[in-house]
This record gives structure tokens, C-alpha cells and sequence, in this order.
């Protein structure tokens, strides 16, 4: 049985318009997120005084939620979100990665990461980008593994919550037997799950342990195909998103119907602004707009598995 949220201030499905997004809860009681957070990625290749006014504005819109890492653009995005959120850090929850699998590794990117983002400590830190069993979950719980390095983090308060991001499932729900994590970041997009039922597993798995499910990809369509128009115009998705306000919004209601607590939007700035839109003004999600979905959903090639 799959849980259900209370949500604050209010629910995220309203017809009217609000001034800021509504909240689920994260993990522990008192923590909230916004239901659509901000994915760093939006902040690589540009300047730090566009990088500040492009935050302020997801402040503006209630997003309390950042997601950031240092593979993103080499850095970049770390030191511009650092710099941006100098005013409203007590305000905000900065999610970080690494990508490193030994504790040394681990160890050297935390300490960089609190460096660049100006902070004492990171809301949650995640094992990024989980996708293979043996050279991803085996080696984070080996000796001196990452896993080392997390655990003596969240121990001295550089860390107040452990989490990992996964591509896969059977990787999802190794590290989930291994280790009470707080959270999962999954891919939680209409074309996998109705057409593949990826992610299904991990949110069930989730819901069973009271682990947060925060989703990615909820915009994404499928697959670039090798000469679609719009890959040159969206360079920074590795995938082709949705671009219409109509399916946007229904995407979004499908992922945000499941029991997960919030969604990064595209890596695109004016697509981030589209989610958010979309996001304030959601009405509840009806059986003939899932009839929708699935006929959407029928024909394309999905990015997962």
C-alpha cells in the first residue's frame, strides 16, 4: 500500500493560482520540499549575476529544493549556486552528490562542495548516478568505500541526510538493502513507467522503508531521434523533453499523483519555467488524462530502461 502525503501549505492539486509551490514532506517531520525543485544544471554556461537573478526568481516562486553536484559543468554550477544562495541559505535545502565510489575520493569532493556552496554542511548528500550492482553498490559498501565517507559526514554534521541517485532499479533496491537512506533520486517519467513499468519497484520499495522518492525526468518525452530540430536548441537534455504546456502539465500530474515528494524540471532554463508554471495551477489528475498519457506514451521510445 502505497503511502499518501500530507502537504503543506497546500495541496498541489488546485485550480487557482498561487503565489508559491506547495511543499510535501521530505523524510523527517519538519522537513518540506517544494514539489518542483531546481536542477543546478540550468546555471551552467552563463554569468554569476544571470545564475543569482535566476535563483532570487525560483525563491520567489516558493522553490526551496536545489540539486546540484560537482560533475555538473565541471563545477560551475556548484560555485554559482554557492554565490547565489548566500542570502537565503537557512532558507533552502541544498541536495549534493559525488560520483566517487572510495572514501578518499568521496572525502576530496564533499570538501570541495562545501567550499564552493559557502555552507557548513550539505541538507543531503547522494551517491550519484547508481547503475551497476557490482561496480556501483558493491563499491560504495566495500572497505573504504564511499559509504565510509558518508556515514562519518552525517556523524559530524556535515551531512544531515544520505541519500543516492539511480538509473536502474535492480541498483535502486541494492543500496536499499544495504543501507536506511533518506531518499532515492529515480527517474519518474509517464513513457518508462507505462510503457516499461520502471521505477515501480523502487517506489513501492520506498514507500515500505518511509524513504522519500524524489523524481527525475517527470518532462522528459523520450530518445533524441538522430536529426530532431530542437536538439540543437536544447543542448543541456541528453534526452528530448516535453515542450508543450498541455502534455507538460499532464506528465506532471502522473508523477506527482505517485508518492514521491518533489521533481527536478529539464536542465533548460525557459523549460524550467514552463514546470513551474505548470506546477502552481494543477488541477487533479483524471482517468481520461491518464487514457491520455497512455496513448502519448504508446508509440515513443522511452529514455529507461
Amino acid at each position: 500500500m502505497l503511502r499518501k502525503f500530507t502537504v503543506s501549505p497546500e495541496p498541489p492539486h488546485m485550480g487557482a493560482d498561487q503565489s508559491q509551490l506547495p511543499r510535501r514532506p521530505f523524510r523527517d517531520a519538519g522537513v518540506e520540499l517544494s514539489i518542483i525543485g531546481f536542477g543546478c544544471i540550468v546555471l551552467c554556461n552563463t554569468e554569476q549575476d544571470h545564475a543569482n537573478r535566476v535563483v532570487a526568481e525560483a525563491i520567489d516562486y516558493g522553490v526551496n529544493y536545489f540539486d546540484v553536484g560537482p560533475a555538473y559543468c565541471s563545477g560551475e554550477a556548484e560555485v554559482h549556486l554557492g554565490e547565489a544562495l548566500k542570502p537565503y541559505r537557512e532558507r533552502v535545502f541544498i541536495a549534493c552528490k559525488t560520483g566517487q565510489r572510495d572514501a578518499a575520493g568521496a572525502r576530496a569532493e564533499l570538501e570541495q562542495s562545501l567550499q564552493r556552496l559557502h555552507t557548513d554542511y550539505i541538507d543531503l548528500h547522494q551517491l550519484h548516478a547508481i547503475r551497476d550492482v557490482e561496480n556501483d553498490v558493491y563499491a560504495v559498501f566495500a572497505s573504504g568505500g564511499a559509504m565510509e565517507l558518508f556515514i562519518e559526514a552525517k556523524k559530524d554534521g556535515r551531512v544531515r541526510h544520505l541519500g543516492f541517485s539511480a538509473h536502474s532499479e535492480e541498483a535502486a533496491l541494492a543500496a536499499m538493502d544495504r543501507y536506511d537512506f533518506d531518499s532515492v533520486l529515480l527517474p519518474v517519467n509517464f513513457a518508462t513507467y507505462l510503457n516499461h513499468d520502471f521505477g515501480r519497484r523502487v517506489i513501492d520499495a520506498a514507500a515500505q522503508r518511509d524513504m522519500a522518492v524524489l523524481a527525475l525526468k517527470a518532462a522528459a518525452r523520450q530518445k533524441w531521434t538522430e536529426d530532431h530540430p530542437q536538439r540543437k536548441i536544447f543542448t543541456k537534455c541528453w534526452y528530448e523533453p516535453l515542450t508543450d504546456r498541455h502534455e507538460i502539465a499532464l506528465a506532471l500530474k502522473f508523477a506527482l499523483d505517485l508518492p514521491i515528494t518533489a521533481a527536478l524540471p529539464p536542465g533548460e532554463e525557459a523549460l524550467w519555467r514552463i514546470v513551474v508554471e505548470q506546477a502552481m495551477n494543477l488541477t487533479p489528475f483524471t482517468e481520461q488524462e491518464r487514457r491520455q498519457l497512455e496513448a502519448m506514451a504508446r508509440p515513443l521510445d522511452p529514455i529507461f530502461p
